[in-house]
């Protein structure tokens, strides 16, 4: 996937923290539940509780793999693709047999060992993925968006706030660094114009990306850009607002992700 993450040693450390900090507040949440919250619907069609958990601890898994196994990786990424790039969906239905505490226990074990294989890397090692490679850092920071990602799912599902999230920065920067990638996910030719991104921080300070002078431009709060890149919303139900028509039509398809548009992707309206 384009979008790479470039990020120096300290500040990998961070996103490993972050990491492993979101995990944290979502296995405290999952530990609350009873039995048959755990088949809660969520808002990803077909999809309940249960299945964003072990999607989160089977990817964690994968990527573990990734880093340390690349060629047996490889192997079995492909033999999963070729059976159909509806994946996801079966890795949910062939683990609902699971019982929920077996699930937690999956997702916070999963993250731990994931944690630990990150941490004995450089960010710029590369590794197998199910698109193309990418270095420890993208692989951390596509697995703290893809946490954040599912975890709003399962707020959602809960009628609860999302705990505020520290590595909101990393997953704001992946959503504006796949944006030709996005365009071209979506048979769209990549724009010229560069858009220039500023975003309301949840400290209060701005967050930019872009050209100062661009005509094209996105502003709002930095928690809506996020809700709106991982597909959680779509952005004109946010505070979000896009000038011009190549920072218009971005928003629409905007996605931080590999793979195909979330199966609970808002439908655009206008």
């Amino acid at each position: 996937m384009e979008g790479q993450v470039t990020v120096d040693k300290e500040a990998y450390k961070q996103l490993l923290v972050d990491l492993g900090d979101e995990a944290g507040r979502l296995a405290g949440c999952l530990r609350s539940l009873d039995f048959e919250q755990w088949g809660l619907p969520t808002p990803a069609a077909g999809w309940a509780i249960q299945d964003q958990v072990t999607h989160l601890a089977f990817f964690d898994d994968a990527t573990a793999q990734a880093l340390r196994e690349p060629a047996e990786f490889r192997s079995f990424a492909d033999e999963l693709m070729a059976g159909g790039m509806d994946f996801p969906d079966r890795i949910a239905e062939n683990h609902r047999i699971l019982a929920p505490a077996t699930m937690l226990d999956w997702f916070v074990d999963s993250r731990a060992e994931l944690l630990d294989v990150l941490e004995q890397r450089d960010p710029k090692d590369r590794m197998p993925w199910f698109g193309p490679d990418m270095s420890a850092a993208s692989a951390a920071t596509a697995r703290l968006m893809e946490t954040w990602a599912h975890g709003q799912d399962v707020y959602d599902a809960l009628g609860l706030e999302h705990p505020p999230c520290a590595g909101l920065y990393s997953i704001a920067h992946l959503g504006v660094a796949t944006f030709a990638f996005t365009h071209r996910l979506n048979g769209l030719e990549v724009p010229r114009e560069t858009v220039r991104v500023t975003l309301d921080a949840p400290d209060g300070s701005l967050w930019n990306w872009g050209p100062f002078d661009s005509t094209e431009k996105v502003s709002g709060p930095a928690l809506d850009f996020v809700l709106t890149v991982t597909q959680r919303r779509h952005w004109t139900d946010t505070g979000l607002v896009a000038e011009g028509p190549v920072a218009t039509r971005w928003l629409d398809i905007a996605q931080a992700f590999a793979g195909a548009p979330s199966r609970r992707r808002p439908e655009v309206t206008s």
